[in-house]
């Protein structure tokens, strides 16, 4: 598979670099800074609020990924964030590439039908702003009407860190899963698996998807 993965030097997109490589697969690891999150990748400069940009990179690609977080600069991160994604669905369908994964959000999932993690009384107020931003992001894909653009949207588990690649990990749905009556974790390592694993699979097409231990 030819895959274009945008935010590939981050936490989780150099993950997916790395995972995505590991299986053979022809990865163009895009970034802002144009570094290499793992040897053999080929990289490329670019944001995805250029839409134009994106178009000219996923021009040929089996799939495009997305790892970009929003902004954090300290200003309200909804509005930009949503444009950004805008632009990369603009840029994908200019390019005629059919699949887009997205790294999403763990506060839109549903502790109770209808009522979204974020939404519940004693959810942090730091990260609030990116929840709701995501979530933007989740509510837009949903709108789209266009039928040759199949998207899955991956959100992890509340908790996301560093460690290790076991290959072990429940999938769900719109769903908060939890462990042992907890929000759920998951390390960046195995989030990685299952979304190269989508990605192959096309198995969640035009809807979201969830990974936790």
């Amino acid at each position: 598979m030819k895959l274009v993965l945008f935010g590939a030097t981050g936490m989780v997109g150099s993950r997916i670099a790395t995972e995505a490589s590991a299986r053979g697969h022809q990865v163009t690891a895009v970034s802002r800074s144009g570094q290499s999150p793992v040897p053999g990748v080929t990289t490329a400069v670019a944001d995805i609020s250029d839409r134009a940009r994106v178009a000219e990179l996923a021009a040929g690609a089996d799939a495009v990924a997305s790892a970009c977080a929003p902004p954090r600069d300290g200003a309200n991160p909804q509005a930009p964030f949503l444009v950004m994604n805008q632009s990369l669905v603009e840029g994908v369908r200019a390019a005629g590439v059919r699949r887009l994964v997205v790294v999403g959000g763990a506060g839109s999932l549903e502790v109770a039908p209808g009522q979204a993690l974020a939404d519940q009384p004693g959810f942090p107020e730091d990260y609030l702003p990116e929840a709701l931003a995501q979530r933007d992001v989740l509510t837009y894909l949903r709108t789209l009407d266009d039928e040759g653009l199949d998207w899955t949207y991956v959100s992890p588990a509340p908790e996301i860190a560093p460690g290790e690649r076991t290959g072990r990990f429940r999938i769900g749905g719109d769903q908060l899963l939890t462990e042992d009556h907890h929000a759920g974790r998951i390390s960046a390592e195995d989030y990685a698996v299952a979304f190269v694993d989508e990605l192959e699979k096309d198995a969640h097409p035009r809807a979201r998807m969830s990974v936790a231990y």
